[in-house]
């Protein structure tokens, strides 16, 4: 990786500002994440109406563009209701635990390079660590209590269901998140993110490190309980999951840690695959496009072209069901995390010996066995398929068990091996006249 390997960054840049600089940048960061939360929410309700051909808000300000906020304004505004048998402490505390880790996760993300703020030279970061990366992920997970307290506290089951299949979600796919990450740190010598960001100043590691960034947009998709993984949320059967017994602030509190959190994994995934803050070709032959203020119309723009992707997921594929959703996760992500690390790892050992290029080994020895695991993935999906194919042909064989549909007075379909009476006259209840 001659060319590749980066020094690495000064890190001595940060934590001089003075006082006030800190303190303005912090502002600044909590300003625009509700903004771009206010933005991401009716571009979303926008996006999925267009594709689903339907009005979308228009009444509200231009174009209904000013909805999200109004909407912020009357849940605040509204009367809360609090359960009788909710644990009040733990019942007001879990917002913020959901909401404050959210907004702490941007304190080492970078937006851009050096500026000049009214005469003082500071990075575009609030700051920065040799760990910065681990410590995002820490932070990440202690959001997760918030979500399992609230539907403890509330003392409704479906709540209480929607807080562990939280908990539940978070550890199958926290474990490949962070896996993904293991290969950028392996590629770029350091867990610090403004030193990932300079070592991708010749190539973005989308390029080198593909399937890393494939496994880390699945899991920050379940990681954010965003559909097709929206399962503790999962309106048809838990109502409205862990937040069924949330009102009013509170609630907007759930909210807002949802959408901040779905622009904290888009950041990070533009950081760690997308070059950060850098400029995309064409526009990296512009001598000013990587210098000053211009950067962070690359930064915003990368993590608008996520968030997009988030809406479009939600506009077009159905829910998971649950097994499916922990089985996707345990038996697929997590055993092609733990294979490509031990790709990507041989591969620089390689590179070491011989002073190969580590993308070339990496493309000789890592997509050959990356293609292997697939073509496992396969059998095993077609080995569970025909599976249950066996089963079900089976089932129509054994004896036929006839059963009343309207046990218990709703009526209810036959489960395999059984078929529904015989229809006739006298069956028939008599319709009241």
């Amino acid at each position: 990786m001659s060319q590749n390997l980066i020094q690495a960054a000064d890190l001595s840049l940060f934590g001089a500002d003075p006082l006030w600089l800190v303190l303005l940048k912090v502002v600044a960061i909590f300003v625009i994440l509700v903004l771009v939360t206010l933005i991401t929410i009716i571009m979303e309700r926008k996006v999925v109406s267009w594709m689903q051909w339907r009005v979308g808000p228009n009444r509200v300000g231009p174009n209904g563009s000013l909805q999200s906020l109004m909407d912020g304004i009357k849940l605040a505004l509204k009367e809360e209701i609090i359960p009788r048998t909710a644990d009040r402490a733990v019942y007001w505390l879990a917002p913020v635990i959901a909401c404050v880790p959210a907004f702490m996760t941007w304190a080492v993300i970078p937006l851009g390079p050096e500026v000049s703020i009214f005469g003082t030279t500071t990075p575009l970061q609030l700051t920065d660590f040799p760990v910065s990366v681990l410590y995002v992920l820490a932070i990440a997970s202690v959001g997760i209590y918030g979500i399992v307290l609230a539907g403890w506290s509330s003392g409704s089951t479906y709540a209480l269901l929607g807080g562990l299949r939280s908990s539940a979600q978070m550890i199958s796919y926290e474990i490949p998140m962070g896996l993904s990450f293991v290969a950028v740190f392996l590629y770029a010598g350091s867990l610090s993110t403004s030193q990932i960001v300079e070592a991708q100043t010749q190539t973005w590691y989308i390029i080198l490190l593909l399937p890393s960034f494939l496994i880390y947009v699945t899991a920050m998709v379940g990681e954010t309980n965003r559909a097709p993984f929206d399962l503790p949320e999962a309106e048809g059967e838990l109502v409205g999951g862990f937040h069924t017994e949330y009102s009013s602030l509170k609630f907007a509190l759930f909210f807002l840690a949802e959408y901040i959190n779905m622009v904290t994994v888009s950041a990070m995934a533009t950081t760690l695959f997308l070059g950060g803050w850098r400029a995309p070709w064409p526009f990296s032959l512009w001598d000013g496009a990587n210098s000053g203020w211009v950067p962070m119309i690359w930064f915003f723009g990368k993590i608008a072209a996520f968030l997009f992707v988030f809406i479009w997921l939600r506009g077009t594929l159905p829910r998971l069901r649950y097994d499916q959703f922990m089985k996707f996760g345990w038996k697929f992500l997590l055993p092609v995390s733990i294979a490509w690390i031990l790709i990507v790892a041989v591969a620089r050992a390689i590179r070491n010996e011989q002073a190969l290029d580590l993308q070339q080994a990496v493309q000789a020895y890592g997509l050959p066995l990356a293609g292997l695991l697939v073509l496992y993935w396969l059998f095993e999906e077609f080995r569970d398929r025909r599976k249950e194919r066996l089963a079900a042909e089976s089932a129509k064989t054994d004896a036929v068990v006839e059963f009343d549909p309207f046990a218990g007075g709703h009526p209810v379909p036959p489960m395999p091996g059984q078929s529904l009476p015989s229809a006739s006259a006298n069956s028939l209840p008599a319709q009241e006249s």
